[in-house]
């Protein structure tokens, strides 16, 4: 009896193991966001008039780097010409899950501003929904934004830190899909590479520019730019849900 005991506790003490051993804690995530300029302009004025058909969807590329308290979300890097590069902005998110912060690089119109905030918090609905992203079984949650948007997130527990694109946490593993209900911007994971990450990466340099909470930030923007219908619809592209 006692040793069918030791043999229990054995195989419960290897499938324990087995198990911390498939989660990732560190690496580096590759999204592409792809963006319906038709539907993110759509309500100034007739779009179809002023954008081509082949510039309606324009494509992003961006690069998580995360371990077991630190992340940060940026553009990648690449010397190519962008085409239509004032269509969607190109935030940098740093995060830091120990200490619940949140820097955010925000660029508007050519300047970058700088946003510290808490990090984030989402009510979640988890679905038994579920699709493969990267390789990964990915289960499907629901975020309800507001009256009129629906986030939904592709998570997988593989991938057992809580973050996401931009600064989309909050599920139990890393979110390597993420969609608007309407589909007007989407990111995939491209790649999700186990590679550990350099502290300087992850950590924003120090800098002596001027810090803001996101209010405040957006309190001034609409101030100064707040009367004006591209003014009005700066705004809400940077504070209404990204």
């Amino acid at each position: 009896m006692n040793f069918n005991k030791y043999i229990i506790a054995f195989v419960c003490l290897w499938m324990t193991t087995q198990v911390a051993l498939s989660q990732i804690t560190y690496g580096k995530i590759t999204y592409e966001r792809k963006t319906n300029l038709y539907k993110k302009f759509k309500n100034n004025g007739d779009v179809k008039e002023w954008l081509r058909e082949e510039d309606k969807n324009k494509v992003d590329v961006f690069e998580l780097y995360f371990d077991d308290s630190l992340s940060v979300f940026k553009p990648q890097e690449s010397d190519l010409v962008e085409r239509m590069s004032w269509a969607t902005t190109k935030n940098v998110v740093y995060q830091n899950h120990l200490s619940n912060k949140r820097l955010t690089e925000k660029k508007i119109w050519g300047e970058t501003f700088l946003v510290a905030d808490s990090i984030r918090t989402f009510k979640w609905k988890i679905t038994e929904s579920k699709r493969n992203i990267c390789g990964y079984q990915c289960r499907k949650a629901i975020w309800q934004a507001n009256d009129s948007t629906r986030i939904y997130a592709w998570f997988c527990s593989e991938v057992n830190s809580s973050i996401g694109p931009e600064s989309f946490v909050g599920l139990p593993g890393a979110i390597l899909g993420l969609a608007t209900e309407d589909g007007g911007v989407i990111y995939f994971a491209k790649s999700v590479e186990v590679v550990k990450p350099e502290q300087t990466t992850l950590l924003q340099k120090k800098s002596k520019q001027k810090i803001y909470k996101a209010a405040e930030l957006k309190a001034q923007l609409e101030k100064d730019f707040g009367k004006e219908k591209w003014g009005k619809a700066m705004i809400y592209n940077n504070f209404a849900i990204w």
